[in-house]
């Protein structure tokens, strides 16, 4: 019933899935922090939501304009799984409003495939990926990505090696005049500190917990099986998935490299979303399918259950 009802594509699994959010949303943050929802700013929570579902928005647009995977809402679900089995992320408003517009990002990125308006492509990923970086400074990290497609798909224009570093100009630019006139003229010295939480630990449990550990592991498990089966099949979507894959990594690397306390893990959850949905597609008998969902969601819901009543 539910690889049935999430193998469409229709307007209903998008509102079914909002709804699901909303509830999660709301019971994680009168519950899950620790603290009394009047002590915290509601409107801030309130954005946060209304940004999260704008997110789920773009990712099923992800999905079906750059077919990334079949013609299915199992990406949004995946995604939405995800942040209630990694409900400590969001706390990090920041974090979110960065991960936002590295979506965006990855969505241009993504596009420059077809090989047209190369340029442009390129120069709004570097600028989003910069906005991105005015919320969270370690999002930087994503414009090695910019080169890496550029390097896959249209090398040879010298040009197109120089867009990135216009469009990052272009918004500290901006943002530097608005800072100056505002008086915050010390902000980029305050913001961009790209502190190494990893160097400063001895432990990596100190910076990502077992939990995050596991899934990672899983994750890169689940991608090595999905990878030999698109070869398999062959196909253009290889390349597409291994921009996805690189998404990852980058997520994985920032995680480790973020100081203890903060919550990066979600520019993760949407290449993992991603794997997860081309794995479900990959099963093809209907009663195994349905296992694999149902498990993947009663999980998420546990951990979800063990985290609020902590």
């Amino acid at each position: 019933m539910i690889s049935s009802f999430f193998g469409k594509t229709k307007p209903i699994n998008y509102i079914v899935l909002a709804i699901f959010l909303f509830l999660f949303f709301a019971i994680n943050t009168f519950f899950g922090s620790g603290t009394h929802i009047w002590d915290q700013s509601i409107p801030l929570e309130l954005l946060a939501f209304a940004v999260l579902l704008l997110a789920l928005f773009i990712i099923n647009q992800i999905v079906r304009s750059e077919k990334v995977t079949d013609f299915n809402s199992y990406v949004m679900l995946f995604f939405v799984l995800l942040l209630v089995a990694f409900s400590e992320t969001l706390f990090s408003k920041n974090v979110i409003f960065s991960n936002f517009f590295l979506l965006l990002a990855f969505w241009r990125l993504l596009a420059v495939k077809s090989n047209r308006f190369v340029k442009h492509k390129i120069f709004d990923a570097s600028m989003l990926i910069s906005i991105a970086s005015l919320f969270y400074d370690w999002s930087l990290v994503f414009l090695v990505l910019v080169f890496v497609v550029i390097n896959v798909y249209d090398r040879k224009n010298f040009k197109n090696w120089l867009v990135p570093f216009v469009g990052v100009a272009t918004i500290f630019m901006l943002t530097f005049a608005v800072v100056r006139v505002t008086g915050h003229s010390g902000f980029f010295q305050e913001h961009y500190q790209f502190s190494a939480g990893f160097l400063n630990t001895d432990s990596l449990i100190e910076v990502i917990n077992i939990k995050a550990i596991i899934f990672i592991l899983l994750m890169f498990l689940l991608m090595g099986i999905v990878f030999v089966r698109v070869r398999k099949i062959g196909g253009g979507k290889l390349i597409l998935l291994r921009i996805v894959f690189a998404i990852f990594v980058f997520g994985v690397v920032i995680s480790l490299f973020t100081p203890a306390g903060s919550s990066p893990l979600l520019i993760t959850f949407f290449p993992a979303a991603v794997f997860l949905a081309n794995y479900a597609e990959s099963i093809k008998k209907t009663k195994l399918r349905e296992l694999v969902l149902d498990i993947c969601i009663a999980l998420p819901l546990l951990l979800f259950v063990i985290q609020v009543s902590r």
